[in-house]
């Protein structure tokens, strides 16, 4: 069985850090020169006596900044359940520890750089959804582990894992040249997991939700929308329903992405940008890069496309649905339901359309069991592909309510539900299941657009509530400010931490040392002022209310003029991303 070492000990002297592993039995150390960056393998007694230790819970990798190399190392973990009798961990705490004992080498510019990068790794580390797992590959379904050859069962942890779901895979790329290291090569996926034990009729089962987020094409809302050039999607997360129960095993996946074609929807300070179709590119070359990936990892495909069928929305759904109309018949699905139309006023109820018009293909699919002496029953077939335009809120409900269909099914296949029972009506088990599926929806929403997701009031309770239409406004706002104003950096960070953008070895300077315009710093002052000699104008009258009138009326006016000029150069005035040249990005 693949696996790496569960207990570290990290070793500092001036000279070098050793990775000490401290497993029963185990003898390895990684030990990391500090000077030369050479990793190599060797044993405890190298270790010196003189070293400061203390436990580490794993190496997320390295990474390589103005000031030099950093070790990441993850310094505190969170059990959050056993998935099949192995131990699945979330990094709640890390550390970046440099190289090189100073920064005096640096210059004042070189240090401010370095500072920044510094931070933008961190902004990474601390976004919430990290997890790990030391002797099971969290990176494969269930179904993709069962059809596996004895070779790739030899493999290590690291080798076999699915990269699309790697995270740290940059920050393991010198451990990964060293195979005698590959035990110290913790693979990290980004996304959500919940594990719970679940009672009906007396019956206890595992029910266990995860969502892998792919590291390809990996960005925040409005920096990183489509598809690039390989065909990999924005926002492409694959998420595994799986039910254990007395040694049966059972799984139904799905997955979300953006719609897969070239398109964008820069921010601009309007609350809700205008989406832009590629004029230029070749629009059916990505798509079918991307659906031939689909197929030979999933097989057959619906889509779901669950955008706005007028508007602004409605010439992305036309281009989507004159691409499938060119692809294989045999092999996509296409289904548009406009869900804010079908579910306005209030009218959940009209899901029901939506999962009752693909209640045959959801059959056909099937999904994953195995039984308990290891026979596999049946095979997953194909895979629902759900968007809207964020692939958050709107497509995360539908999730929900075909994972429950299947759900259905499965427990009734396992003995678990009687004849005539429904999954929605085990009041104690609907609760978990709802509440799992809406926290699996803030996760996916925080990770991409920096909020929680909007309408879980309806995965959580079955129903829209005041309440939660209130908490969509909070959010909505929330996200309008972030995205216009702090996504840039965040945008930015992904791209460092994954390797999309590498500091210069020669220590040259980075994209960072771009000065904003004088018009990024001037209008805002002027409006500012503007606006507050207006108040000051009327709440100091003047001899004569004209008088008065006439000052508001013009500092008025000029705030206004101002804030248009604002508005009409809004690209200038975002937080746009630095590190990584726009064309690489559209």
């Amino acid at each position: 069985m693949a696996t790496v070492y569960e207990r570290y000990n990290l070793h500092t002297t001036p000279e070098k850090f050793f990775v000490e592993a401290c497993d029963d039995g185990a003898d390895a150390v990684l030990a990391i020169d500090r000077v030369s960056n050479e990793m190599t393998f060797t044993v405890k007694r190298e270790v010196p006596s003189s070293a400061v230790t203390r436990p580490v819970c794993g190496v997320m990798g390295t990474i390589r900044l103005v000031a030099g190399m950093y070790l990441i190392v993850i310094t505190k973990k969170r059990n959050v359940g056993s998935l099949l009798g192995h131990a699945v961990w979330k990094m709640v705490e890390f550390e970046v520890i440099a190289y090189k004992k100073t920064v005096l080498h640096l210059t004042e510019a070189q240090s401010k750089e370095n500072k920044t990068l510094l931070s933008m790794v961190s902004n990474v580390l601390a976004t919430d959804g990290f997890y790990f797992c030391t002797d099971y590959d969290l990176t494969h379904t269930l179904q993709r582990l069962a059809n596996t050859s004895p070779d790739f069962q030899e493999m290590s942890l690291l080798e076999r894992a699915d990269q699309r779901f790697v995270w740290n895979g940059n920050l393991l790329r010198e451990l990964a040249a060293q195979p005698e290291l590959h035990k110290f090569a913790l693979p990290v996926v980004h996304g959500f997991v919940v594990m719970k034990p679940c009672r009906i009729n007396g019956k206890i089962f595992e029910w266990v939700l995860i969502s892998r987020r792919s590291c390809f094409r990996a960005g925040v809302r409005y920096y990183i929308r489509g598809i690039d050039s390989e065909g990999h999607a924005a926002n492409c997360v694959e998420t595994e329903q799986i039910v254990l129960y007395e040694g049966a095993q059972a799984s139904f996946v799905q997955t979300r992405g953006s719609m897969p074609f070239f398109w964008s929807q820069r921010p601009n300070l309007k609350y809700k940008p205008k989406p832009l179709i590629s004029k230029t590119a070749n629009h059916m070359d990505g798509f079918k890069r991307h659906f031939d990936s689909q197929f030979l990892i999933y097989g057959k495909q619906t889509i779901l496309n669950l955008v706005n069928q007028k508007g602004s929305e409605k010439p992305l759904e036309q281009a989507f649905a004159k691409m499938v109309s060119g692809a294989e018949k045999e092999m996509i699905h296409y289904i548009a339901f406009d869900f804010h139309k079908e579910c306005s006023r209030m009218r959940w109820h009209r899901l029901q359309l939506l999962v009752d018009a693909v209640a045959e293909k959801q059959k056909e699919y099937g999904y994953f069991m195995v039984n308990a002496e290891g026979k596999t029953l049946s095979q997953q077939t194909g895979t629902f592909r759900s968007n809207c335009m964020d692939c958050l809120d709107r497509t995360n409900v539908i999730q929900s309510l075909l994972a429950r269909c299947s759900l259905q099914s499965q427990l009734q296949r396992l003995g678990v539900l009687n004849v005539g029972q429904q999954v929605e009506e085990q009041a104690q088990f609907e609760r978990i299941y709802k509440n799992a599926w809406a926290d699996n929806a803030d996760a996916c929403a925080v990770q991409y657009a920096g909020t929680g997701a909007l309408k879980t009031d309806f995965t959580r309770t079955g129903k829209r509530t005041q309440m939660g239409l209130l908490m969509d406004g909070v959010n909505s706002m929330v996200r309008y400010y972030k995205n216009n104003l702090s996504d840039g950096f965040r945008q930015d960070s992904i791209d460092l931490f994954l390797g999309n953008f590498t500091v210069d070895e020669a220590g040259g300077p980075t994209p960072l040392r771009v000065q904003k315009d004088w018009k990024f710093l001037t209008l805002p002052i002027v409006m500012l002022v503007a606006f507050s000699m207006c108040i000051a104008s009327l709440l100091l009258a003047g001899d004569t209310w004209s008088d008065t009138l006439a000052y508001a009326a013009f500092w008025g006016v000029a705030g206004l003029l101002t804030a248009a000029l604002i508005m009409f150069y809004g690209t200038e005035f975002v937080d746009a991303p630095k590190l990584v040249h726009k064309e690489k990005m559209d």
